[in-house]
């Protein structure tokens, strides 16, 4: 089977935090038996033994549009331009870039995805979290042509919808967009699927994200960290970062904690900054840390089965793993067994210091996390499961 993919980028480089997830994704459609052709919204394409690519059509455009956000958000100040954290207005620039979208990107994007479904021929066209409203009529125009599935593929509600309004340094996704004209809404959120068919789906099904238990291996490293957060920014997730962080790191004051990633604007409080941490030593990282924590946004947390990348990639490392409360969570992993729930500062205190002074106890809870990955939450289950919605592929057991 053939998959068109059009995909918000390729480049890690970006820090997209569903890029490295989509690269995982593809590989488990290769495994299973798809030819895979990649275009970019962002950005150049990236080659890889998985798929083939094919060229970014508005590559310059979205380099601008980049420099000048980023130039605004410095001119104020700041690295991004901030949104507010519940139910966002769609301001002027907002519909201002939407405009210039429609008149000169979208018919672009047009002629390009015509002329590669008329040469590639594909069985379906999946397009990954481009923001929807820009590709406002393609959908309806290629299957009237071309008769084929189209997919849209949101790997980021609640946040991505209207009253959550993505994160700072992405767009509006549903503003003025039509998810009708898709054919199947793919959903990382089984909530959210109620609230994407009042948008306008027609059909909404959830996939949830999950590991490549190759790359998500344990690594034989020595421990470098006591406790150990990576994350792209603490936006939604402040408070949790405030009990589960900034309050222990002060209390425990010979406890090494130790943040990755950037943009934290909250309490931190003894925690030492890493910076970005590259994504090929992700792994080693999760297992050079004695507990790793997985701090979920407010977003994601309250809306039930709302899942996220992180706790899937920690339980395939096999990391022992602290968590903030999720709505749903159970339906991943099992809470006292495959990893630690803490429901405030105290408890997240005591958890660390049981795992710290007991280091069986902690690999234990990491190796069962990891059994549990290895039996439910592989990307080649997610890979099936996919290709089954579509209508590709009956349903059968991996392995």
């Amino acid at each position: 089977m053939k998959l068109l993919l059009a995909a918000s980028a390729v480049d890690l480089d970006f820090r997209y935090g569903c890029t490295p997830a989509w690269w995982q994704l593809w590989k488990g459609l290769y495994e299973e038996g798809a030819d895979l052709v990649v275009t970019p919204y962002r950005g150049r394409p990236v080659e890889s033994p998985w798929w083939r690519t094919a060229p970014n059509p508005t590559y310059l455009e979205g380099e601008s549009f980049a420099r000048a956000r980023d130039a605004v958000a410095r001119l104020k100040g700041d690295t991004h331009l901030r949104r507010a954290e519940d139910d966002p207005e769609d301001g002027f620039g907002d519909r201002m870039t939407r405009e210039a979208v429609w008149r000169w990107v979208t018919p672009r994007w047009r002629k390009h995805l015509d002329r590669l479904v008329a040469r590639e021929r594909p069985d379906a066209l999946l397009v990954f979290t481009v923001p929807m409203a820009h590709l406002r009529g393609i959908p309806s125009y290629l299957r009237e042509r071309y008769d084929l599935p189209i997919v849209f593929y949101d790997g980021d509600v609640p946040m991505s919808l209207p009253e959550f309004g993505g994160m700072d340094t992405g767009f509006n996704w549903y503003h003025q967009a039509d998810p009708s004209e898709y054919d199947l809404v793919i959903s990382n959120s089984e909530g959210g699927l109620e609230r994407l068919r009042e948008l306008g789906a027609r059909r909404a099904e959830a996939v949830f994200w999950a590991a490549d238990p190759d790359f998500f291996a344990p690594q034989a490293v020595e421990k470098e960290v006591d406790v150990f957060f990576y994350g792209y920014g603490d936006k939604f997730r402040r408070d949790w970062m405030q009990a589960m962080v900034g309050e222990p790191s002060r209390t425990l004051t010979d406890v090494d904690f130790a943040l990755g990633g950037r943009d934290f604007q909250g309490d931190t409080g003894n925690a030492r900054l890493l910076g970005d941490v590259p994504f090929n030593t992700f792994a080693r990282a999760i297992s050079a840390a004695r507990v790793n924590l997985c701090i979920t946004r407010r977003s994601h947390a309250t809306v039930y089965a709302s899942s996220s990348c992180r706790p899937f990639e920690l339980a395939s490392a096999g990391a022992a793993i602290v968590a903030n409360p999720v709505a749903g969570i159970e339906r991943w992993f099992e809470p006292g067994s495959e990893l630690v729930v803490v429901e405030d500062a105290a408890q997240a205190t005591d958890a660390y210091r049981e795992l710290l002074a007991d280091p069986g106890q902690a690999e234990d809870l990491g190796r069962r996390a990891r059994e549990r990955v290895l039996d439910e939450h592989t990307y080649r289950h997610r890979a099936r499961r996919l290709l089954e919605l579509i209508g590709l592929r009956e349903e059968s057991r991996v392995g």
